[in-house]
């Protein structure tokens, strides 16, 4: 198998990342966005390569390049081909954020991860991303399995009790959460199917999902209330996130959290979070069913 190496890079303005879409290439990628960067050419640093193709292709000259991740790729359309995707979070230089397309790109666009759709992408952009169909799930998708329990015209100050579970840590796996009003009666529950994924990742869909539909309401305060130390403390900043794979749905809880005045996130023991945590079992054991 022939194996070719590239270089991509995250860059952000003011929430937002970079997004190039390429006006010539193979059918697959013609017409969709991708991170900008670029294959090495023989014997070139991967540093220098990056600086390369974002001055060429870009008109962007680099500040700071942090190693983020190294990801390899098996190519649907030359399955002898392996790509060796070295990623990169790059900060600008004196030339500042001011993009100048070459003649490879006709359209850049600045876009938050909620905004991103995943036909819009190269299948290398996905990968890079962590986007599956999962993340990409909307409000109504995920209304599917929810319902509104209690009418209330205060909606302002909300508490969201989220969970989830996967049966095999991979293996089948659900989110659910719990929305109340600040007298702890039951506003909306709900929750979705994942299909395999983690433990972690099920609970952080779990507060996307009670996120989205605090927002849907017209929540303004947001107090989340979960049994995962882990998230609790990743959601505080007190823990840094390693895993690449929580990455992309990390980012969106924060770009949805900064659409609220406040949102606190608190550990509570498991027995005082039994609601979500039924709404998981609930929506697994339905689909064991099926």
């Amino acid at each position: 198998m022939n194996q070719r190496i590239a270089v991509r890079a995250i860059i952000r303005k003011d929430g937002k990342m970079l997004l190039l879409r390429r006006a010539n290439g193979r059918p697959t990628i013609l017409g969709k966005y991708e991170l900008p960067g670029g294959k090495l050419e023989y014997g070139e640093q991967p540093e220098d390569a990056l600086g390369r193709y974002l001055r060429d292709e870009t008109g962007l000259i680099i500040q700071t390049a942090q190693l983020f991740d190294v990801v390899s790729y098996i190519d649907h359309d030359d399955r002898d081909m392996q790509y060796v995707f070295i990623l990169y979070q790059v900060s600008f230089g004196v030339g500042g954020s001011k993009v100048t397309l070459s003649r490879n790109y006709d359209r850049y666009v600045w876009k938050q991860m909620l905004e991103i759709q995943q036909d819009e992408l190269t299948e290398s952009a996905k990968i890079l991303l962590g986007i599956s169909q999962q993340d990409i799930q909307s409000v109504k998708e995920a209304e599917l399995i929810g319902r509104d329990v209690t009418d209330t015209t205060d909606l302002s100050h909300v508490i969201v009790y989220s969970d989830g579970g996967s049966r095999g840590n991979p293996g089948p796996s659900a989110s659910g959460f719990v929305v109340m009003n600040t007298q702890e009666h039951v506003i909306h529950e709900g929750g979705m199917y994942l299909g395999i994924t983690t433990n972690n990742q099920a609970e952080y869909h779990g507060v996307r999902l009670g996120l989205e539909k605090a927002l849907e309401i017209g929540a303004r305060k947001v107090d989340f209330r979960l049994d995962s130390l882990l998230v609790v403390n990743q959601m505080n900043g007190m823990y840094k996130i390693k895993n690449r794979e929580l990455w992309p749905i990390h980012e969106r809880i924060r770009e949805l959290v900064t659409k609220f005045d406040k949102v606190t996130f608190t550990h509570v023991k498991r027995e005082f979070n039994q609601l979500a945590d039924g709404m998981v079992n609930k929506i697994l054991d339905a689909k064991t069913r099926e």
